[in-house]
């Protein structure tokens, strides 16, 4: 790599510039969570309106990464990260700023979700179109990675600056990660070309959404891909109440109890960076469908039993966790790659645009779904009903079973 030039596209040192970036604009996407007990005393929310807070984030976020779909398809992928990426780190700032009650908090955070789309699916593109196909499964399973790195990076920030300065401090600092993820990922793509892949004579670029809808591959991929997220997000929702009332169960107090959930919350995002990493590897060792078949149907077994097994000893129920959460987020990457394979080069950001609504429009649902069969079950939040908890569990195995039916289908066409 030239000082002036910068890595060649597809080399090993412009993934690390890409993961790098990734890991950096990540931060964001929990730096609400990592101050949420202070700002909801600071602004007297009461806890419907904190997760409407968070909500509004979500529903800003899918909105993005359909809109940002489109973008790539038209402009290129590589324009399209490097022109968002300013919305990305200028929107956080703002929220750090004005946001000081509920009505400011709920218009910012949704804004900061809107601008945040265009630091992933693009850069899914860019990993396609420069790495060589039998390298590709494991370079986006580091990509995954890193945004498992990103959310425990800024959880440690937060941590730490508030250890002598209060929330706003904090998440100032967590807001300079996506401005620093801005500047690598202009520097890692200096030698990158943007690509507008050639479309087909006389068809649009809306055109590229029904024949998306009508691609069978492509399909059956999404579909696979939305009961995976359904799983992943009902797990990532849930995991560190669900260890906190098998703690209690144990005999804890409730303080010691409720820390140790959410320290393997943190642990968890270290079980996600190896998961993604071995995940993608196999993808490119072993063969994709096959690798999302075994990673889904281990994570599936463990939807369907973890809740009923919270009676176990602690040291054995942490272990389930992490293989949970191993399991779950394995095939990510995969998911991806097998998308990306299944479609025209020149529809892919809209193929990602759907996939990005319909599956994590699944992951916004399934943690409510999750909550209601809690409490039909007799439980709650601090329940310790082992009964109330395997069905709650339950749901997200029932959602899942459509992930390797739709791969089995897949595999089989492939």
């Amino acid at each position: 790599m030239s000082a002036r030039k910068g890595p060649a596209p597809g080399s090993g040192a412009w993934l690390g510039g890409v993961c790098a970036s990734r890991a950096l604009a990540a931060s964001w996407f929990v730096a609400y969570a990592a101050v949420l007990p202070l700002v909801r005393e600071a602004w007297s929310l009461s806890a419907r309106d904190a997760g409407l807070i968070q909500a509004s984030f979500h529903l800003g976020y899918l909105s993005s990464l359909f809109i940002v779909g489109f973008v790539a398809d038209r402009f290129g992928a590589k324009r399209a990260w490097l022109t968002t990426g300013v919305a990305a780190w200028a929107s956080p700032l703002l929220f750090v700023a004005f946001a000081d009650d509920l009505s400011s908090a709920l218009w910012l955070h949704a804004l900061t979700g809107l601008c945040q789309g265009g630091t992933y699916t693009p850069v899914l593109a860019l990993i396609n179109d420069h790495v060589k196909p039998e390298r590709r499964g494991r370079a986006m399973g580091f990509f995954i990675a890193a945004s498992s790195a990103g959310y425990a990076a800024a959880l440690g920030t937060a941590g730490l600056v508030l250890t002598f300065a209060g929330w706003r401090a904090a998440l100032a600092a967590i807001a300079l990660m996506p401005l620093a993820a801005w500047a690598v990922s202009v520097g890692v793509t200096r030698a990158t070309p943007n690509h507008v892949h050639p479309r087909p004579a006389g068809e649009s670029l809306l055109a590229s959404l029904p024949a998306v809808l009508k691609n069978r591959k492509g399909m059956l991929s999404i579909w696979a891909y939305t009961a995976h997220n359904w799983e992943l997000l009902g797990l990532w929702a849930w995991l560190p109440a669900f260890l906190t009332a098998a703690f209690m169960a144990g005999g804890d107090s409730a303080k010691f109890a409720a820390a140790a959930g959410l320290s393997l919350g943190a642990i968890s995002y270290v079980a996600n960076i190896g998961g993604s990493i071995l995940g993608g590897t196999l993808a490119d060792r072993w063969g994709r469908t096959r690798t999302i078949l075994l990673w889904s149907s281990v994570s599936l077994a463990l939807s369907f039993s973890i809740g009923w097994l919270m009676v176990l000893p602690a040291a054995m129920l942490v272990v389930l966790a992490c293989l949970y959460n191993f399991s779950a987020i394995a095939d990510s990457s995969t998911h991806s790659l097998v998308l990306a394979e299944s479609v025209p080069p020149h529809s892919l950001g809209v193929a990602y645009a759907v996939r990005s609504v319909v599956g994590f429009g699944a992951g916004v649902l399934s943690p409510v779904i999750f909550g209601w069969a809690l409490d039909l079950a007799g439980g709650g939040k601090g329940s310790t009903d082992a009964f109330a908890w395997g069905i709650a569990w339950s749901t997200l195995g029932l959602g899942a079973l459509l992930g390797p039916w739709m791969t089995l289908k897949l595999h089989r066409m492939r």
